[in-house]
């Protein structure tokens, strides 16, 4: 027989508060987090978060904010957004996470602060960077794919090893955040503990490969800047199959009218025989290599993740 399971709520889950900053900007607190649903330049909105606004909601401005969590669909969106990291911040609450001072070398330097999450599992803090440190028996229940010989995992991706494998040192947040970071970065692995392929549209890395298969014959847009020497035009690199390492013989440089935006996307996938565009190849490899390219990713730990905003920590 069929058993519904209710819903499990927790009164300690903190109560979020919402209103109407200046000039109307939807506006929300949970305890010291601020949120904001500020408009954009061309229309929408993305997520804005800030920290220890002590005055009424009503004065909130827009400068009160920094960060740029990821775009806003509606307000509802808004509302659900932080609807979860209330529920997030109630969950972290209620685990018994230690703060202690540990006198330890990390891949990334000296420890300047450890918190256990559990028995041999501790997150270090250095002076640039951090990550976690698994004791032997920890560190084996990683699956094998993700698995790191020294128990070591930094802070920017390598997290969402530790918390897949130990899901109950996390909270839901925490754990959709290291779902998502591992269909991203880590395809086969996802794939090999879930026993199915990713569609089309579930993973950066498995629509990159599909992306290079289908245009390994193509001119790719590896970069765009704007022109210093043709105002109002944008110049940008493209190589054959996209290749990061542009040469004389397999690169080319370009003019075209319009911003960086609309270059990049217009020209992402030329075929080998060129636009009628101002074309040049490029002299050498370094003169090819100008451009805006942008890392991708963002650091979990500190919650600013590109997609989502902040997740872990909701200090400044």
């Amino acid at each position: 027989m069929n058993a519904a399971v209710p819903t499990s709520t927790h009164a300690s889950f903190p109560v979020p508060e919402f209103g109407r900053g200046v000039d109307g900007m939807v506006v929300a607190r949970i305890g010291d987090a601020a949120y904001a649903m500020i408009p954009k330049a061309k229309g929408g909105h993305f997520l804005g978060s800030g920290w220890r606004l002590t005055r009424p909601l009503s004065d909130w401005k827009r400068s009160d904010f920094y960060d740029h969590g990821g775009d806003l669909a509606d307000e509802a969106a808004f509302r659900a957004l932080v609807q979860e990291q209330a529920e997030h911040q109630g969950e972290k609450a209620a685990i018994v996470r230690q703060e202690f001072r540990a006198h330890a070398n990390t891949p990334w330097g000296p420890s300047q602060g450890a918190v256990r999450y559990g028995e041999g599992v501790v997150f270090h803090t250095t002076s640039g960077h951090g990550g976690f440190h698994l004791a032997a028996d920890r560190n084996a229940r990683v699956h094998p794919l993700l698995r790191n010989a020294g128990g070591w995992y930094e802070e920017d991706s390598d997290w969402a090893a530790v918390a897949v494998a130990l899901p109950d040192l996390f909270t839901g947040f925490e754990c959709r955040q290291a779902e998502e970071t591992l269909r991203h970065s880590w395809p086969d692995a996802w794939e090999a503990i879930h026993g199915r392929e990713l569609m089309p549209g579930e993973s950066h890395v498995r629509d990159g490969e599909a992306f290079a298969r289908a245009h390994a014959e193509d001119w790719v847009v590896i970069s765009a800047i704007y022109s210093d020497h043709q105002r109002g035009f944008t110049e940008v690199v493209a190589t054959q199959a996209g290749v990061e390492r542009p040469t004389p013989k397999n690169a080319a440089s370009l003019s075209t009218p319009g911003s960086t935006k609309s270059a990049a996307s217009a020209s992402s996938s030329m075929k080998r025989a060129m636009p009628s565009m101002t074309a040049r190849r490029a002299s050498s490899a370094g003169g090819a290599g100008q451009g805006g390219d942008e890392p991708q990713g963002g650091c979990l730990i500190c919650g600013r993740a590109p997609a989502r905003g902040r997740g872990w920590g909701e200090g400044p």
